[in-house]
């Protein structure tokens, strides 16, 4: 009797073992690779709220610096790791790697994510041959974003659509270098989606391109050189020591602290700069379109952070339910919710335009879609082209040659030689790159 108590009470506790086991067995952990970027920082703090509607779903992070997340995904996909699960990716990447067949299609997605209130000009960027392979967690383009209070005392009045004149003239005012407050900051930091992003969109309003009609690289043009000197005499007089180590982050801080006088960057920072619990002259900002030189284009970009599914992922359908529930409007009035409707991730979704709380919260909101719908990839500069893509040629071969180029060009910011030495570099190096790429 005995025995067969014991054996009664074993196999209840091996029964009880294997229930749990099995248990355990059934959660999905899902990896997801991100950039430490403000929203997607916001979104990792509201990951309890996905745990507890999803109870199935585990979720651990990669959070890195946009530079090394690119570099990490980007060969993470490439050799089909399978490392991640859901990556943070931008609209270079999708339509390279959606036709390579790398992403999971997320045409899927349940009806009431509302694939239609996307804004064209986003899901156009992630969508090839009619299917989305990102969702958008929130778009972008670029815009000047300026203290009111330092336009005001040096007797100026930013144009809702300044040149890149007026840009070096309000520059010059503001710069108070006694009380370290530098007239402009711009993206110094070498890299495709740094420094390059900034000067690739400025040098389209300046009447550059990248190639012409077949595919020769263009850095020996007189347009090219009147970018680079533009850039390097506005950064170089204006701008902040150190300045070639400075991208979107490092500004992005330097402005909150009140040292910039304008800052040219993308859109999504307005929520940041105008948060008096991130920045101390959050009363004191103005928003323009980003600047022009009369030639019928201007200087902004249009871009989109946006949450995919690699290939190489074991539990796809898990990962879309992750991807569906962050990109979803009811993601965004969760982020209204827990920090007010200002600071929502913007520029995806057309309700989010239509909404008066938003609308009220957000005095960027207006300056912001039209800077986003400013922007047009397929037609980015004066010049016919080749390509699509307004900060980046939509090439496979474009990431390393951008982030080469961009290490010239940083290199001559910080003084370590001439724009026309960093022209002429970045004109072999592309070439070299292209002969090999068969072009």
């Amino acid at each position: 009797m005995k025995k067969t108590i014991r054996a009664l009470l074993g196999a209840t506790a091996l029964c009880g073992l294997a229930g749990a086991s099995f248990a355990e067995s059934h959660v999905t952990t899902l990896t997801i690779a991100t950039v430490n970027n403000g929203d997607m920082v916001r979104m990792q703090g509201l990951t309890d709220e996905f745990t507890a509607l999803h109870p199935d779903i585990a979720v651990e992070w990669v959070t890195l610096e946009e530079n090394v997340l690119r570099q990490r995904v980007t060969q993470d996909i490439a050799t089909n790791g399978g490392q991640f699960d859901v990556m943070t990716i931008g609209t270079y990447e999708v339509p390279i790697w959606g036709a390579q067949g790398w992403l999971v299609g997320l045409d899927d997605l349940p009806d009431e994510w509302d694939a239609d209130d996307l804004l064209p000009a986003i899901a156009g960027g992630l969508t090839v041959d009619g299917t989305l392979y990102a969702a958008p967690f929130y778009g972008e383009s670029s815009m000047v974003m300026y203290r009111t209070d330092l336009m005001e005392a040096a007797g100026l009045e930013m144009p809702d659509a300044p040149s890149w004149e007026f840009i070096r003239e309000a520059a010059a005012a503001m710069t108070d270098e006694e009380n370290e407050i530098y007239g402009v900051c711009l993206r110094g930091k070498a890299g495709w989606g740094e420094n390059m992003a900034f000067l690739t969109a400025m040098s389209n309003s300046f009447g550059a391109r990248w190639f012409d009609m077949d595919w020769t690289p263009q850095f020996d043009s007189p347009e090219w050189a009147a970018t680079i000197d533009f850039y390097l005499d506005l950064l170089g007089t204006y701008g902040p020591p150190g300045a070639a180590n400075n991208g979107f982050n490092e500004n992005l801080s330097l402005f909150n602290q009140g040292k910039c006088g304008m800052w040219i960057d993308a859109t999504v920072a307005a929520s940041f700069v105008t948060n008096p619990d991130d920045s101390v002259v959050a009363e004191s900002v103005g928003f323009a379109l980003a600047p022009d030189n009369g030639l019928g284009k201007r200087g902004n970009w249009l871009w989109a952070w946006s949450l995919a599914v690699p290939a190489g992922s074991d539990s796809p359908e898990a990962a879309k339910t992750f991807v569906a529930w962050a990109t979803s409007k009811e993601y965004t009035a969760l982020v209204a919710e827990n920090e007010g409707w200002a600071n929502v991730p913007p520029g995806t979704r057309t309700s989010l335009y239509e909404n008066p709380d938003y609308l009220a919260a957000a005095p960027f909101a207006e300056m912001m879609l039209q800077s986003i719908n400013a922007a047009d990839p397929t037609n980015p500069t004066i010049e016919p082209v080749p390509y699509t893509g307004v900060q980046f040629v939509a090439i496979p071969e474009f990431a390393g040659i951008g982030t080469q180029t961009g290490q010239e060009f940083a290199a001559a910011l910080a003084g370590q030689q001439t724009a026309a030495e960093a022209l002429e570099r970045a004109q072999e190096i592309t070439e070299e790159e292209m002969d090999i790429a068969g072009y």
